[in-house]
């Protein structure tokens, strides 16, 4: 008879390939959006040093405001994706941290719940907004969708970096989206099938330290 070693016989059962494609795809996400983190924050710096040095020598620039404002607008939404992943989001624990550990699960997992169906929501509402299907049935043309939908997000420009709207607003689809997929990654780590996930990278030394 063969005898399990103690490594052996604590190894954690390895989870099912669709949550472990689930958490892969949701690593990857919060790995870019680190770098985009980064990225934008480093760019909204220089734009508002870029504008102060350009006013004060009297040679402003137009449209470093608004650049500076969608750069808070994008860096605000993949912060937010990432906080959800990281646990970081806000959370009220007057109730719940009152409540034996059974039902602090059954609390937390009802939290992650709602989280992903509000994704899927927020992602439905961006389907039915962008409406792709009645973009591409219009031939791509932004004029002939707006008479035919009475929709002029692809007709819209912004005012002073003169850019498609649309393409600002993007990243709202692509916010819910990896919302839906952080959400869905916390909610199978919450449920057991997984254990919670660390994310030294962060500084954080798991996800249990936050909320």
């Amino acid at each position: 008879m063969q005898h399990l070693t103690t490594e052996q016989a604590h190894a954690t059962p390895t989870p099912p390939i669709a949550v472990r494609a689930v958490l892969a795809t949701s690593k990857t996400i919060l790995t870019v959006e680190r770098w985009l983190i980064t990225g934008l924050m480093f760019l909204l710096t220089f734009l508002i040093l870029l504008n102060v040095v350009t006013r004060y020598s009297g040679a402003s620039l137009y449209w470093v405001d608004e650049s500076a404002v969608y750069s808070v607008v994008w860096l605000t939404f993949i912060g937010g994706s990432a906080m959800t992943r990281l646990r970081m989001d806000f959370a009220v624990e007057m109730l719940t941290e009152k409540l034996p550990a059974s039902y602090k699960k059954i609390a937390k997992i009802t939290a992650g719940l709602g989280i992903a169906i509000f994704s899927i929501a927020l992602a439905w509402m961006c389907l039915l907004w962008f409406d792709p299907i009645g973009f591409a049935q219009a031939g791509f043309e932004p004029k002939a969708f707006a008479a035919k939908s009475f929709n002029f997000l692809y007709t819209e420009r912004t005012q002073t970096l003169n850019w498609p709207s649309w393409a600002v607003y993007l990243i709202i689809p692509i916010f819910s989206i990896t919302m839906v997929i952080h959400s869905v990654a916390n909610l199978l780590e919450d449920m057991g099938f997984v254990q919670v996930s660390k994310f030294k990278e962060f500084g954080l030394n798991s996800a249990e330290s936050v909320n």
